[in-house]
């Protein structure tokens, strides 16, 4: 250990695979505190006449970072890496922020993907937080004389991305919300196998329409069948 204070790094990158870093923006004051938001989706649509209801997983939306920090431009910040340099102008900060993490990217048309890293932590994922910037608010707090902003609170909150094959690597498990197609094992049922699929047997009429099954108490071994997504509007609990 160098004893040096760990700044936190935002760098950019030209596409999702993250393979190709463009630029990045060290923040020269810390935050003064981050915080993470993680969600789950359930779909609590109710039955008609019903009492209660029984919430069914619908998703995991992606992890929400939000950091909270200032620049400075009073010239008592130093530059990391300068020696003898302060930071002076809080407006060009801003603007190189802005150009990295908000502006489109002239090649691909769209903002930057983003990696925020802070020492070894980086906000509990080790190689860093992989996102995008959600949202970016100002607020410029001391001028100069002449109207110069000399320090800004910044709050900018950015969305998880993971990649399409990695999410489904990492997650490793069915998903209700895809379509899914089966091998027919001896033993299996058509309840078991909805079950293993969407976590509710009770679907088994459903699926034994979609994939026209007129007697679905015999499956043939080897055969094949499809697990439609449940949020198809004509995949509903209901009777075919």
């Amino acid at each position: 250990m160098t004893g040096e204070l760990t700044k936190v790094e935002i760098r950019a990158f030209k596409d999702k695979t993250y393979s190709e870093e463009i630029g990045k923006f060290v923040l020269p004051i810390n935050p003064e505190q981050f915080s993470q938001a993680f969600k789950i989706e359930y779909d609590e649509e109710q039955a008609q006449g019903a009492q209660g209801n029984d919430p069914k997983f619908k998703f995991t939306p992606p992890e929400d970072l939000k950091l909270n920090f200032t620049l400075d431009g009073t010239g008592v910040i130093p530059v990391k890496g300068e020696a003898g340099a302060f930071h002076r102008d809080v407006a060009q900060q801003v603007q190189d922020l802005l150009t990295l993490a908000y502006a489109m990217n002239p090649e691909t048309h769209k903002p930057n993907f983003l990696r925020i890293l802070w020492g070894d932590f980086s906000f509990g994922t080790g190689n860093g937080f992989n996102g995008l910037l959600k949202e970016f608010q100002i607020n410029y707090t001391l001028f100069s004389p002449d109207g110069k902003p000399l320090r800004a609170k910044i709050s900018a909150t950015f969305t998880q991305y993971v990649e399409q094959e990695r999410r489904v690597r990492e997650e490793g498990k069915e998903s209700p919300d895809v379509t899914h197609i089966r091998t027919v094992k001896g033993g299996d049922t058509l309840p078991l196998m909805t079950h293993r699929i969407y976590g509710d047997a009770s679907y088994y009429l459903q699926v034994a329409k979609a994939n026209g099954l007129v007697n679905f108490r015999r499956l043939h071994s080897n055969s094949t069948l499809r697990f439609p997504p449940l949020n198809k509007t004509d995949f509903s609990k209901t009777d075919p």
